[in-house]
């Protein structure tokens, strides 16, 4: 009997061990999948020749997905219909591709799929795999490569398309806008390009951001860049092209106005403003006055007018010096009338060394300084005057500033006239300066500058020119009043001397002006010097 009892305690011993046992770990799937599909064979054969199929298979040794092929996909030269491929949104083993285009005679043909190709558990890619075919006897096989920079970001956008359009009897450079390229790439997620399976001949290079993906120049939306000289292959192989794009100007062109308050009207236009003229050709009463002024962000010119009469349409005339001359109508009717509200873009702190300005959403016609007073931390009066500009509706406000000050400006009511009869009421802006020992200061030397004018610029993480700088000859540079942050130095060179960047035009092969960065960014402390020097490379 004792004998049955210890067996049975041995059993239950056993079991409570076995059990722990099992509580220390649990069964796993093993190690995570990090292989790529592996490209196993294709119908055709990858590389063919004498190509006239309407479909390929592509096999993988496991089940793949198409990720982001819209954007990854690239067939070169392009067809229109694009094929379509599948699968999409689902799995297979097996990449299918059905052309709805007659496919050129004697051309080759590449089909790069990024990194499109993933496997459908972990999403690994087979980076960059391409079906290349040809329909003649042979493979083109020629290539070149490059990269891409922006003329004025440090680091250009990622995802530009490289194109190269073939120089022959038909080809003029207006092609790019209305016909898609011979040949095509894209820098996916980096700034180096390359363009394979290249047939001998010339070709015109050109890079374009472009928004629509369509391989057409949109100059409204894309930046373009292109080499000046045709490329000559197989000579040019060797080359390692560089290609700088950049936003071209519009031409001038007024776009259609539109009222927006009951004396307001908006002008949108195109392109550089220059003299942009407008005049109202409606019939309008003998006391009938204007004031137009440019927005602050936008390519937009603000119209008011005084006073409101009954119409219901007005007709405009815009001009500008550089020929244009447009008529343009647009609906007229009585709304609600603005009302007067004060604006700065100081916030709560002034540097020592900039001005306050303010504006107002109205156009000013006039300050009252009688009305206006300005008081420091100890509520004593500080001497100040105001200019307005009424070309820019803004007002500077001028006064002696002290550091580690507060100051209160008040403006009584009726000391703000509007153009369309508005006051304001008593509006009190408070704002402040701070140490001298809080800003810090750069002392920057150029040195190797080959020609002048240049303008050097000191811009934020975000490129915002914080300040600027023309020079005419070898001198240090005193950057000062800078809020302790980390800042950039770029150089432009301004050949034509008119202290602007200046960008390209393709059509007329001009380059934009160039732009040098300064390779680090500079972190400027409170109460801190820095001295640096920007040796400008060959």
């Amino acid at each position: 009997m004792s004998k049955k009892i210890n067996m049975a305690l041995l059993t239950l011993i056993l079991l409570i061990m076995v059990t722990n046992c099992a509580k220390k770990g649990s069964i796993t799937g093993g190690s995570k999948d990090e292989t790529p599909p592996v490209f196993t064979k294709a119908f055709p054969p990858n590389f063919s020749t004498n190509f006239d199929a309407n479909e390929i298979r592509i096999y993988f040794d496991e089940y793949i997905k198409l990720k982001d092929p819209q954007k990854q996909i690239i067939v070169s030269p392009p067809m229109d219909p694009k094929p379509t491929i599948t699968p999409l949104g689902g799995a297979s083993k097996y990449i299918k591709i059905k052309f709805l285009d007659t496919l050129l005679e004697n051309t080759t043909y590449s089909i790069n799929f990024g990194e499109s190709v993933v496997d459908n558990n972990e999403g690994n890619p087979n980076p960059f795999f391409t079906y290349v075919f040809s329909t003649g006897n042979s493979l083109d096989s020629l290539s070149i490569k490059g990269s891409i920079s922006d003329a004025v970001q440090k680091n250009p956008n990622t995802y530009i398309t490289v194109a190269l359009y073939e120089v022959n009897d038909d080809y003029t450079d207006s092609l790019v806008y209305k016909t898609v390229p011979r040949y095509i790439t894209n820098t996916l997620d980096s700034t180096a390009f390359s363009l394979h399976n290249l047939k001998e001949g010339k070709f015109k290079l050109i890079a374009l951001e472009d928004a629509s993906n369509n391989y057409t120049y949109e100059p409204r939306l894309d930046k373009i860049g292109f080499y000046e000289e045709i490329v000559t292959l197989p000579e040019d192989t060797a080359k390692v092209f560089n290609l700088n794009i950049f936003k071209e100007v519009l031409d001038f062109k007024a776009l259609r106005p539109k009222q927006v308050s009951k004396n307001k009207f908006i002008f949108p236009y195109e392109g550089i403003r220059d003299s942009m003229r407008i005049k109202l050709l409606s019939e309008t009463p003998d006391t009938f006055e204007s004031r137009i002024f440019p927005d602050k962000e936008t390519d937009t010119l603000h119209y008011w007018f005084r006073p409101f009469f009954e119409a219901d349409s007005l007709l405009f005339e815009v001009t500008n010096t550089k020929k244009y001359r447009d008529t343009l109508i647009t609906r007229f009717k009585d709304q609600y009338k603005d009302s007067l509200v004060m604006s700065s873009d100081i916030g709560s702190s002034l540097a020592l060394n900039k001005d306050f300005i303010f504006s107002a959403n109205t156009a000013l016609d006039s300050i009252n300084e009688q009305l206006v007073s300005l008081t420091d931390k100890d509520t004593l009066e500080v001497p100040f005057s105001i200019a307005l500009d009424k070309t820019t509706n803004k007002a500077t406000l001028n006064f002696e500033k002290s550091e580690s000050n507060t100051y209160s400006l008040q403006f009584l009511p009726e000391a703000i006239k509007d153009f369309i009869g508005n006051t304001n009421d008593t509006i009190t802006i408070n704002f402040g300066t701070k140490k001298l020992t809080d800003y810090g200061t750069i002392f920057l030397t150029l040195e190797n500058v080959k020609t002048y004018p240049v303008l050097v610029q000191v811009t934020d993480e975000k490129e915002k020119v914080i300040s600027e700088k023309t020079v005419n000859s070898q001198k240090t540079l005193v950057f000062d009043h800078l809020d302790p942050n980390k800042y950039y130095i770029r150089v432009v060179f301004d050949h034509n001397n008119n202290n602007k960047w200046d960008t390209g035009n393709f059509l007329k092969g001009i380059q934009p002006e160039e732009i040098r960065y300064f390779s680090e960014p500079i972190d400027v402390r409170a109460n801190w010097e820095i001295k640096q020097t920007f040796i400008l490379k060959e």
